[in-house]
């Protein structure tokens, strides 16, 4: 025999249930962990799904920083080339004030011995006077001898400054006619020494160290006519 169950009933007893469980949560947390306890939860599948524009946004990135790298490269370039032609600017200016430098100098000194050279020229002449005087001049008493004297230590003090800054006479006589050394002013043909010979000199050349300061004045040997 079955017994009827009124439904009030039975909804009576669910409600009770319910109101036991509510009242003691130790079996809800229970029943939660047990059911938790069997869910596996892959969060990688669960971030990618969650941000589905992050591939367009790592492409965006990726392209921008491309962008970026060849901008800074070609910037470099330029800095480079920049650098390169400055540095070649630099070398050239450095070489062109090197030669200025040398070219200066060269003239400076050049333009100092046309100077000295020129000084001493004139000074040659009060030596030519003075060895004309001792060659003439022939003293004939004390005093005539006394006079001789001092304007002869005169004429030595000059040669002796003369020689100290560099000034030597030439030596022509019985050597070889050379035009770079002296100027033939006279010509005698004789059968005693060979063509060309300095038979005589005239006027005296002098040298300035390695420099001509005035050519000598010779008299040069020529052959005898037939």
């Amino acid at each position: 025999m079955v017994e009827d169950v009124n439904p009030t009933e039975n909804s009576s007893i669910q409600e009770d249930e319910d109101i036991s469980s509510a009242n003691n949560p130790e079996v809800n947390i229970e029943e939660l962990k047990l059911e938790d306890a069997d869910v596996e939860i892959d969060f990688e599948e669960e971030f990618s799904e969650a941000a589905p524009g992050d591939e367009a946004v790592a492409g965006v990135t990726d392209d921008a920083g491309d962008a970026g790298s060849a901008a800074l490269i070609e910037k470099v370039a330029q800095l480079q080339a920049q650098l390169e032609d400055r540095n070649g600017q630099y070398l050239r200016l450095t070489a062109d004030f090197e030669n200025f430098r040398k070219r200066t100098g060269r003239e400076k000194e050049e333009l100092e011995v046309q100077v000295q050279c020129s000084t001493i020229s004139n000074m040659l002449e009060v030596v030519d006077n003075f060895e004309r005087a001792r060659a003439q001049i022939k003293p004939q008493n004390d005093g005539e001898m006394a006079v001789h004297k001092s304007y002869q230590s005169v004429y030595k003090q000059l040669v002796e400054a003369l020689k100290r800054i560099g000034v030597s006479p030439m030596r022509a006589e019985g050597k070889e006619f050379d035009p770079n050394l002296h100027e033939a002013v006279m010509r005698e043909p004789t059968d005693e020494h060979p063509d060309g010979t300095v038979l005589e000199e005239l006027v005296r050349g002098y040298m300035l160290g390695e420099r001509v300061l005035r050519h000598a004045m010779v008299k040069v040997a020529t052959p005898l006519e037939d």
